[in-house]
């Protein structure tokens, strides 16, 4: 095999590999929105409290949101954080909305409103938008978050934030005409949220103070001795 041989096959092979790693991401990304539209109402047709709490979290606005953030996150690219995020919270409402048409049983207790096929176009089409359009700055406050210090501290209390927020709303809107477990759920979320932005919060004050006192410790030991 001659040397131009193998440089076009070693061409080839940087070629595939580059490839592949910018489709793989691309496609965990998208299975995982196709993934975050099955878990909760495929969670709601058990009778179960378990079930019950998981389809409570994933069909949370909150829990979306951290979809989306998590999305950005891992992208190094503001852009590819911003369409990415958008393009995989819209594939997840649309298989959100498909399969509950597609299955709408529901165990006894849990409430659904509306009929599984009633209005079933103009809400993947409302709902898919919105998520398209919301997906993108969630994504992109995502990618931000991973600015170190204090600088990407407000960032990194987004979904901690709605996560309190909503659930904070949703107990004193809904929980006591929803049963015990949408009270204990909620309230978990709330106190979770509240538990991760604190740690949060600390993590960033505590590696402020690390780094700052690192050029005094250097300036303490480079100073040489004084001879008398």
């Amino acid at each position: 095999m001659s040397a131009l041989d193998i440089d076009h096959r070693i061409g080839q092979e940087k070629i595939l590999y580059f490839s592949c790693a910018r489709v793989a991401p691309i496609a965990v990304a998208l299975g995982a929105g196709v993934a975050l539209g099955v878990i909760g109402p495929l969670a709601g047709k058990f009778d179960s409290p378990i079930c019950h709490a998981v389809a409570l979290v994933f069909s949370g606005g909150w829990s979306w949101a951290c979809f989306a953030f998590l999305v950005g996150y891992f992208r190094r690219s503001k852009i590819e954080s911003a369409l990415l995020a958008s393009s995989a919270l819209a594939i997840g409402v649309v298989v959100y909305y498909l399969f509950k048409f597609l299955s709408p049983a529901a165990p006894i207790g849990l409430v659904i409103s509306g009929g599984s096929g009633e209005g079933l176009t103009s809400r993947i089409l409302v709902w898919g938008i919105a998520a398209f359009a919301f997906g993108a700055p969630v994504g992109l406050v995502g990618n931000l978050a991973r600015t170190p210090g204090i600088a990407g501290l407000s960032f990194r209390l987004l979904v901690p934030l709605i996560a309190f927020i909503e659930t904070s709303q949703r107990l004193r809107v809904e929980a006591d005409s929803q049963g015990l477990i949408v009270d204990l759920t909620w309230n978990a979320i709330r106190v979770v949220a509240a538990v991760v932005a604190v740690a949060l919060v600390g993590h960033t004050m505590w590696s402020w103070r690390a780094r700052r006192s690192r050029p005094e410790r250097r300036v303490g030991l480079g100073a040489a001795p004084k001879r008398l």
